[in-house]
């Protein structure tokens, strides 16, 4: 029963996925604006979409999908995609704006939640929506790589930070929303969202100061890679272990995966990068990096550095950190939330820290209305000194 229940969970891999396989994604259009054009956050296309949360069921909401300008992994000037949802309540006047770093989902372009959102095929626009009838707009990126030109640079903290911080831009800048730059603005996220979370925190001060950041909410955060990677080593996470491996060498080819791979292994690659989460997870169940490599990338000083490059807590936010973390997580350790918290601490952010006795996916579902009631206190700036000292 416990195996039973643990891969039950691995299956519904962050509460993010649909099982199918990817959906071929949109084409770009040739006449894209190039991506070193403009500033960071600037539209470069807009269009309504609609969200749903399950599957022919309209929402309150207006809905764009949106590609905006922002900065890849390595420096360079890209373009992402993503989707900004305003409540259609008839407010008038600035409202808050949350930012929100989206689960795992898959390596596939198909996977973008911009294009599940309007089939109500999201489970996490379930959560999304709590924020939404709280009168928030939200802001959803889709990272680097996915629905867009390139592969997915799943688990490299920067690029994803960045993503993030971008979509708020973005959504601040979209005329038909109707937010205002001067807003407060939180940011949050869950497992690779809490990762995204947790660097769009930690890059504000440097890369975006002018968001009116009050908060941010991060769960479930894989802040240390080749921890989370020797724990998911034949594991119920080991699936998303190699998506991850991949998702760092789509950033730096110089890693040269492949040349790590056996054929096993480069074949649950290219499945992966065909597929969903749940197919991907599913494929890469319990097994060992020894039965996929014919050497171990984490011994290579190479790639020790590229996986260090993501490692959290080495910044400081400059505004108060809420995180959460299951003590039953069988993808993240436990452990690692706790020296995330530790880490912030020493650096004299204020975290305030909640644990449950639970797993990744559980944890996500149970924490959610706790992190928004907290973040609803930033927002209305509400003081909150952490308990680092408790």
């Amino acid at each position: 029963m416990r195996i039973r229940t643990t891969v039950l969970a691995a299956l519904a891999a962050l509460t993010l996925a649909s099982a199918s396989p990817a959906a071929p994604a949109a084409a770009a259009s040739s006449d894209t604006p190039a991506a070193d054009t403009g500033r960071p956050g600037d539209i470069v296309t807009s269009a309504p979409t609609a969200f749903r949360t399950p599957p022919g069921v309209p929402t309150a909401t207006r809905a764009w999908h949106i590609t905006y300008r922002s900065t890849t992994a390595t420096g360079r000037p890209g373009i992402v995609s993503g989707t900004v949802v305003v409540p259609d309540d008839g407010t008038k006047g600035p409202r808050p704006l949350i930012a929100w770093g989206i689960g795992a989902v898959g390596l596939a372009d198909g996977c973008a939640v911009s294009g599940r959102f309007p089939q109500g095929a999201s489970s996490e626009a379930q959560l999304i929506d709590l924020a939404l009838r709280r009168g928030w707009a939200v802001a959803v990126t889709d990272y680097e790589g996915l629905g867009t030109p390139d592969d997915h640079t799943y688990t490299v903290g920067r690029s994803e930070g960045q993503a993030v911080l971008d979509a708020a831009r973005a959504a601040q800048r979209l005329p038909e929303a109707g937010l205002s730059p001067d807003a407060p603005v939180g940011i949050m996220g869950y497992s690779q969202g809490g990762q995204a979370a947790g660097w769009a925190a930690e890059l504000h001060p440097s890369y975006a100061p002018e968001l009116r950041v009050k908060g941010t909410v991060a769960g479930g955060v894989p802040a240390d890679l080749p921890t989370t990677f020797d724990y998911n080593d034949g594991g119920a996470g080991a699936g998303l272990a190699l998506m991850a491996l991949a998702g760092q060498d789509s950033a730096f080819p110089a890693l040269r995966l492949d040349s790590y791979l056996n054929d096993r292994g480069r074949g649950y690659v290219d499945f992966m990068k065909r597929n969903c989460v749940s197919l991907s997870t599913i494929a890469g169940l319990f097994q060992h990096r020894s039965e996929v490599t014919v050497r171990d990338p984490l011994a290579d000083p190479v790639w020790q550095l590229a996986l260090r490059a993501s490692l959290l807590g080495t910044r400081s936010p400059d505004h108060p950190v809420y995180l959460y973390q299951g003590r039953l997580d069988e993808l993240i350790p436990y452990r690692v939330g706790e020296a995330l918290r530790d880490r912030w601490c020493a650096r004299g952010v204020p975290v305030e820290w909640q644990d449950y006795p639970l797993d990744h996916v559980t944890t996500a579902l149970t924490g959610i209305p706790t992190a928004l009631d907290w973040m609803a206190g930033r927002l209305a700036d509400e003081p909150t000194r952490g308990d680092c000292g408790a």
